[in-house]
């Protein structure tokens, strides 16, 4: 099946994992992807563990990203070599990097003088916190950006203090949206052949991602943002949203009318809370009065009367448990990568689907320099 992207060339000077993430997910979409590497080293996230588990010696979450790409090893700092890579880019559809601003200009390999071998080249390029401004130097790294951006102050219960999410979830929403600019400037580029410059920033990349909250705040005149005190899992939300224990396990519950669930749970003491406002203004009492019932039977029970009634609930499940269910089997999310080593590893596939395709890729990330010799023929290097 054709992709979408065959035939796009994508040079990637990026490492660790918000540029690598958006070369991935255009990997997946047919692109192919030319990964610039520094020698003996390579990308650092390589070695950047996130458990002490490792695929062939190196980092498996480097492997989660980078599958599907090639790898040239070339010194940027070295004449020689980025006079290669620039004839690489040459024929390049897009450019992308994610250093802090600086670097790529000492590196010769800078908008104004990639355009200069590539004039209708698309460049793109992550920082973390924008190219001007006093925090413009400061580490792009996730942890200390969702620290920065208040995203710590919507999860978990009020006296929990901050809380992260537990994922990199700046890198790769910064990642989704470098792809979506790329992809942008590349429907521009083939319109009316003008390629273009993308520029992402962490922070103003998680920062949209909270839009619905800080919308809220400045139509609440920049009232402090206040968690409930238990069961919490969206700051601004009313009860009954959040997820609760019952006698077996937990369940969520999104929202609802609470006069309603009272009946449907045969819990009296919720049918007081007739007006709306009092849903937020009582939230905490009306949360504490939910809890302490959905611990008088099982989530199976409360399901079996919510569900049928059109109450959205459901039961909170861990990754083994979901993926026992025939409802995530007919996703058929999880593929088989194979390494040329001989190895193979599953992990999830390109969650976008085409003309009902899905869109599989066995192929696995590259050894450092891999294909340095088969570039160097096919570019005269």
């Amino acid at each position: 099946m054709s992709k979408p992207l065959d035939n796009i060339l994508i040079v990637d000077l990026s490492q660790f994992l918000s540029g690598p993430s958006a070369s991935l997910r255009l990997a997946d979409l047919g692109a192919r992807v030319i990964k610039i590497e520094k020698p003996e080293v390579g990308d650092i996230c390589r070695s950047l563990y996130v458990s002490n588990l490792t695929i062939d010696s190196e980092s498996s979450i480097f492997h989660a990203i980078n599958r599907n790409k090639e790898s040239y090893a070339a010194d940027l700092k070295q004449e020689e070599d980025r006079k290669k890579v620039l004839k690489i880019i040459e024929k390049a559809d897009v450019v992308m990097h994610n250093f802090r601003p600086g670097v790529i200009e000492k590196l010769g390999m800078d908008y104004d003088s990639v355009k200069a071998v590539n004039p209708s080249v698309v460049y793109a390029d992550i920082t973390g916190y924008g190219k001007e401004g006093p925090w413009k130097n400061k580490p792009g790294q996730d942890l200390l950006v969702q620290s920065l951006s208040g995203l710590t102050g919507l999860s978990g219960n009020a006296d929990d203090g901050p809380v992260p999410v537990g994922l990199a979830i700046v890198d790769l929403l910064a990642g989704a949206h470098l792809a979506q600019g790329i992809l942008a400037c590349l429907v521009r580029k083939g319109i009316n052949g003008e390629g273009g410059r993308v520029e992402v920033s962490m922070l103003e990349s998680i920062m949209e991602f909270q839009f619905e909250s800080v919308t809220t705040f400045y139509k609440d005149g920049g009232e402090p943002t206040l968690r409930t005190k238990s069961n919490n899992a969206h700051a601004y939300l009313g009860a009954p949203y959040g997820v609760y224990k019952t006698q077996d396990s937990f369940m969520a519950l999104a929202m609802g009318q609470i006069p309603v669930l009272g009946k449907l749970l045969g819990c009296d003491a919720l049918l007081q809370y007739e007006a709306f406002e009092s849903w937020f203004t009582q939230r905490d009492e009306i949360k504490n009065t939910i809890a302490a019932h959905l611990l008088t039977g099982t989530t199976e029970k409360w399901l079996s009367i919510l569900e049928p009634a059109d109450i959205w609930c459901a039961k909170v499940l861990n990754w083994k448990e979901l993926m026992d269910e025939e409802a995530f089997k007919v996703l058929e999310m999880v593929q088989d990568i194979n390494l040329k080593s001989g190895t193979t590893f599953k992990t999830t596939r390109c969650p976008i689907r085409i003309n009902d395709g899905l869109f599989f890729s066995s192929k696995g990330s590259p050894k450092l320099g891999e294909d340095n010799d088969a570039l160097a023929a096919e570019f005269g290097l």
